[in-house]
């Protein structure tokens, strides 16, 4: 049987983050799940669950119902973001070495302005064995590739 994989990103503000990711993975499926049971949305459930109101942005996550791509879980975390990420998200927007250098360009400045437009930073431009792409961190400074 096989296993689904979640990938997890630590995050001050999980529920920002969450609607940062969902965005910028527009049209790719992803949505934020709804609760448990027949709650009209996570507030009424926490409060259900007897879960206090300090601690209703713990977690978020944004998934595809289809179960293709992986759940992205966003848990809350005590200490900032202080270093380099050692796994990131790449977005592939450029198309890769098939599509040419300046199509790729064009594709990923598109993509990166409406990232930026989103609330990411623009961090560096790199063209290497014929693949262009961005480097670039989301509101919270996690890094990812466009």
């Amino acid at each position: 049987m096989a296993r689904p994989v979640q990938i997890v990103i630590d995050a001050a503000s999980p529920a920002r983050l969450a609607e940062f990711w969902l965005a910028a993975l527009e049209n790719r499926g992803y949505v934020i799940p709804g609760p448990p049971g027949n709650f009209p949305d996570w507030p009424a459930f926490l409060a259900a669950q007897g879960v206090p109101e300090d601690r209703w942005d713990s977690a978020s996550a944004i998934e595809d119902p289809a179960g293709a791509q992986p759940r992205i879980y966003f848990q809350r975390v005590p200490e900032p973001k202080t270093v380099k990420n050692r796994v990131h998200l790449d977005l592939q927007a450029g198309g890769g070495p098939t599509v040419p250098l300046a199509e790729q360009r064009e594709r990923v400045a598109a993509e990166v302005a409406r990232l930026v437009g989103l609330g990411a930073t623009r961090l560096a431009e790199h063209t290497e064995l014929g693949t262009h792409w961005v480097v670039m961190q989301d509101p919270e400074g996690n890094e990812f590739c466009v």
